[in-house]
C-alpha cells in the first residue's frame, strides 16, 4: 500500500506486462518515486518470458519457471495491478480504455503489449490454429495437445524464421520424449528459410531441422486452415493435428485508433522512447524505433528498461530525459530442441551443448530478478518501549480484508455489555448476521460491514467490500434493499482523490444495482489508508437465523475457503516454489467477487439455519451455529472446497494475522487432525460463501440446484446431537 507520508499526485500507467515494464516495476520497488501512483494493466496475473518458451515447449522448463508473477512484482513495487485488456487510449482525457469499459487515467503512460503472430485473414485460422504470440495461449494449447496427441502426430508450423525453427525442433524433441514420432512441416512463403540469420547459423539450423525430421517447404503459401489440415496455394493439402503460426509480427489492432504516429501498425518512437504524443512512451516489440530501425527482439526491450524507468520519472519531476542507443548487432542464441544451441553473430557457425548451457544461465539469471525481492525492513522498537509491545506488533504485517477483524472473544465480550433491545419493533439485537426490525407486515434486516484495503485497486476493493457486506443480507434469505457507503480515502492529490472516489462509487453501485438495492449516499473522509464499508438494509418475510439448525441436517458450503492465507501470502510476496502466487491471488479475487444472491435464493426455501463465512473462519462460524442450537457436527476435510494454492501456502506456514485468534476461539470445542487443511478451518474469509444446514433428505437436491446454477457448493458434513463439538475427520 502507499506510504501515508507522501500523498500520490500523478499517475504513471504501464499498459501491458512486457519485459521492459517488468524491469521498470522491479526498479520502482527499489526506489519509488514520491508522489506518483503507478499502475500496470495486463490481461492476466502472470506474463511469460519469451526467452524460455522454446525450452518450455521442449520440456526443459516448467510453465511456472518461465512466468513473471506480476502480482508479486506489483506488491514489491507498490503498484496497482488491473487485470484487463487495453483496447484504446483516449488522449483527450488521458485515459486508457479497457475491454470491460473501465477507464484508467494517466499523466504519463507507456505501452509494452508485444505483438501477435495470428493470421486473421487466413480462412479457418481463428477456429483451427494457434498463434505462438501471445505466448500464454500457445503454451496452454500445446500442453492440452500433448495430453491427447496421437501416436504419430502431424504438425504444420507457418513461418520458417528463427522462432518457427526453434519451435519446430522443440516440438519434435518433446514428442519424441513421449514416444511419438511426429511429422512436422515448416512453411515459408519466401524462397529461403531463416532469412534473417547469418550463413553459418543457417546451415547449422537447417541441419538440425533435418535431424529432427522437420520438412522445410519454401515458397509455400497457406490459403486455408481446416480441422485436421492446411491447404496451400498450389492446391496441396497437408494433414495437421496441430497448426501453429509463427509468421511475422502483427501489431495490436487498437493502436491504429490512438492517433499516434505508426509504422506498419507499430508505435513510432524517438530516442527518448516517446511516441508522437510526449506523454505516451512505447517499448518492446510493439514499438518501432524510427531513429534506428531494428528487428523485433527481446534484447531491445530489456535494454530499453533503464531508459524508460528514468524517463517516466523525469516526465513527472521535470529533469532531463535520456536517450536510448540500440546496439547495431547482438548475439542470438537459438535453441535446437534438445539441450543444444547455435550462436548467430558476424556470420560465424558455433553450436553445441555448451551454448545451450550459456543460454540457460542467461535466461535463469533474468528470471531470478523476479523470484526473490528484498524484504522490507520493519522499524525497530524505540528504546525503553513498554513490555509486551513487540508481541502485540508481531512479525507479520496486519492483514487487510477480514484478516484485520477484531478477534471473536474480544467482540463477544464487548457485545455482552450492550443493553437488550427495548423497542417492540426491534426483533433482534447483536448475535446474528443482521439486526431484524418489524416493518408493516414484513421484516427488515439491517447490517454494516467494512474492509481495510488489501489491494491498491480501489475499484476491485469496492466490488469485494460490497459483496462482502451483502453477505449478511443474503445469509438471512433477505432481498437487498438499500445501501449507504462509508469510505476512508488515503491522502491523495485532488485529481487522484476524485478519481479514486468515483471508481469506488461506480464499482460498488454496479454490485448493489445488480443485487436489487438502491444506493442512497453515504459518508467519506480522509485517513491513513483506504477503507471501504457499507450499511445495508434488506427485506424478508421470515429471516433465516444462524442458530436454528437441527440434528441430522446436512451442512452445505457454497464457496471454497482460503482467502486469508492467500492474501497474507500476497502481502508478504511469498515465493512458493512450484506454484504461481499471482494465479492463486487472481482466483481468490474471482471467488471474492462472486455474489451470493443466486446461492441464497437456492438455499433459502430449504435452509434450517444459515450464515456467511467471514472473518472468524469456517470452524468458528460453524461453532456459532451449533452453540446457538446446542448441537455438534461431523465434518469431512476432504469434502471442503479450498481455493487454488491455499493448502500449499498453509503447508509453508503462511497464515493470516487473524488466524491465531480464530484458532484460540475454537479451543476445547474442536477435534481435528493436524494438517494444513485443518489450519485453513481457522482462516479468516473475506466475501466468503454461505454456510447452511438443510434437511438431509433434501440435501442432494439442493446441492444439485446450486451446482446447476454454477455455484461451487459442497456438502461438507452433518449436524448431530450435542454437546457442542466440531469433529473433523479426513
Amino acid at each position: 500500500m502507499q506510504s501515508p507520508l507522501w500523498p500520490q499526485m500523478r499517475d504513471v500507467l504501464l499498459i501491458g506486462g512486457g519485459h521492459a515494464h517488468a524491469l521498470v516495476l522491479r526498479k520502482w520497488g527499489m526506489a519509488p518515486q514520491a508522489g506518483s501512483r503507478i499502475t500496470v494493466i495486463n490481461p492476466g496475473p502472470v506474463a511469460p518470458y519469451t526467452g524460455m518458451l522454446p525450452g518450455h515447449i521442449a520440456g526443459h522448463y516448467s510453465r511456472d519457471s518461465m512466468m513473471i508473477d506480476l502480482i508479486r512484482l506489483a506488491r514489491f513495487a507498490g503498484a496497482r495491478v488491473v487485470m484487463g485488456r487495453a483496447v484504446g487510449i483516449d488522449r483527450g482525457t488521458k485515459q486508457a480504455i479497457l475491454a470491460d469499459g473501465r477507464r484508467l487515467r494517466y499523466d504519463v503512460a507507456s505501452i509494452d503489449i508485444g505483438i501477435a503472430s495470428t493470421l486473421p485473414d487466413l480462412p479457418g485460422f481463428e477456429d483451427h490454429a494457434l498463434a505462438a504470440k501471445p505466448l500464454g495461449g500457445y503454451a496452454e494449447g500445446w500442453e492440452a495437445f500433448l495430453a491427447h496427441a496421437p501416436e504419430a502426430p502431424r504438425l504444420v508450423i507457418i513461418g520458417a524464421g528463427v522462432g518457427g525453427a526453434e519451435l519446430a525442433m522443440a516440438s519434435a524433441h518433446r514428442l519424441a520424449q513421449t514416444g511419438r514420432k511426429a511429422e512436422i512441416t515448416l512453411l515459408e512463403r519466401q524462397d529461403e528459410a531463416l532469412p534473417n540469420v547469418g550463413e553459418g547459423a543457417r546451415r547449422a539450423l537447417l541441419a538440425a531441422l533435418a535431424r529432427h525430421g522437420v520438412v522445410v517447404k519454401t515458397g509455400a503459401m497457406p490459403v486455408a486452415v481446416a480441422k485436421g489440415s492446411v491447404t496451400l496455394a498450389d492446391g496441396q493439402v497437408l494433414p495437421s493435428d496441430f497448426t501453429l503460426s509463427v509468421a511475422g509480427a502483427q501489431p495490436q489492432p487498437w493502436l491504429a485508433d490512438t492517433g499516434l504516429a505508426l509504422h506498419k501498425g507499430f508505435v513510432t518512437i524517438s530516442p527518448t522512447l516517446q511516441s508522437s504524443d510526449p506523454s505516451i512512451f512505447a517499448v518492446g516489440d510493439c514499438a518501432h524505433m524510427g531513429f534506428a530501425p531494428r528487428p523485433k527482439a527481446g534484447v531491445f526491450a530489456v535494454r530499453q528498461a533503464p531508459i524508460l524507468y528514468h524517463n517516466l520519472r523525469a516526465s513527472l519531476s521535470g529533469v532531463p530525459l535520456r536517450r536510448y542507443h540500440p546496439q547495431r548487432d547482438y548475439l542470438k542464441l537459438i535453441s535446437m530442441g534438445e539441450q543444444r544451441a547455435v550462436a548467430d553473430k558476424l556470420g560465424l557457425r558455433l553450436e553445441g551443448a555448451w551454448l545451450w548451457r550459456w543460454k540457460d544461465r542467461i535466461d535463469r539469471k533474468f528470471m531470478a530478478k523476479f523470484e526473490d525481492y528484498p524484504a522490507m525492513k520493519r522499524p525497530a522498537l524505540p528504546k525503553g518501549a513498554v513490555a509486551g509491545l513487540a508481541e502485540v506488533v508481531g512479525e507479520k504485517p496486519l492483514c487487510g480484508g477480514c484478516g484485520a477483524k477484531v478477534g471473536g472473544d474480544t467482540l463477544r465480550g464487548a457485545l455482552a455489555r450492550l443493553p437488550a433491545p427495548r423497542r417492540a419493533d426491534v426483533l433482534s439485537g447483536p448475535g446474528d448476521d443482521a439486526g431484524i426490525l418489524s416493518v408493516g407486515k414484513g421484516m427488515q434486516v439491517l447490517t454494516t460491514d467494512h474492509l481495510r484495503a488489501f489491494s491498491n485497486d480501489a475499484a476491485l476493493m469496492a466490488r469485494i467490500a460490497a459483496i462482502h457486506a451483502l453477505g449478511d443480507i443474503w445469509a438471512m434469505g433477505a432481498t437487498p434493499q438499500s445501501a449507504l457507503s462509508q469510505i476512508t480515502l488515503p491522502r491523495l492529490g485532488p485529481t487522484l482523490q476524485a478519481d479514486m472516489l468515483a471508481e469506488i462509487l461506480a464499482a460498488s453501485a454496479e454490485v448493489f444495482t445488480a443485487a436489487g438495492a438502491d444506493v442512497l449516499g453515504g459518508h467519506s473522509t480522509i485517513g491513513a489508508e483506504l477503507s471501504i464499508g457499507f450499511s445495508l438494509t434488506g427485506l424478508a418475510t421470515q429471516p433465516i437465523l444462524k442458530t436454528t439448525a437441527r440434528a441430522g441436517d446436512a451442512i452445505i458450503l457454497t464457496k471454497p475457503i482460503g482467502t486469508g492465507t492467500i492474501l497474507a501470502a500476497e502481502m508478504a510476496m511469498t515465493n512458493a516454489k512450484g506454484m504461481l502466487l499471482g494465479e492463486a491471488v487472481a482466483a481468490c479475487y474471482a471467488s471474492m467477487q462472486r455474489p451470493l444472491g443466486v446461492a441464497s435464493r437456492r438455499l433459502a426455501p430449504h435452509a434450517t439455519a444459515m450464515t456467511d463465512v467471514t472473518g472468524f473462519g469456517l470452524a468458528a462460524h460453524l461453532l456459532e451455529m451449533l452453540e446457538g442450537a446446542g448441537l455438534s457436527a461431523d465434518v469431512q476435510l476432504d469434502q471442503i472446497p479450498f481455493l487454488e494454492g491455499a493448502e500449499t501456502l498453509a503447508a509453508l506456514g503462511v497464515a493470516s494475522s487473524g488466524a491465531p485468534a480464530n484458532r484460540a476461539a475454537c479451543l476445547g470445542r474442536i477435534a481435528a487432525p493436524v494438517s494444513a487443511r485443518t489450519d485453513l478451518l481457522f482462516d479468516p474469509q473475506t466475501a466468503g460463501g454461505l454456510l447452511a444446514t438443510v434437511p438431509t433428505d433434501r440435501a442432494e437436491e439442493v446441492l444439485a440446484a446450486l451446482q446447476d446454477a454454477g455455484e461451487p457448493a459442497a456438502i461438507i458434513g452433518h449436524v448431530a446431537s450435542g454437546p457442542v463439538m466440531l469433529r473433523v475427520t479426513g
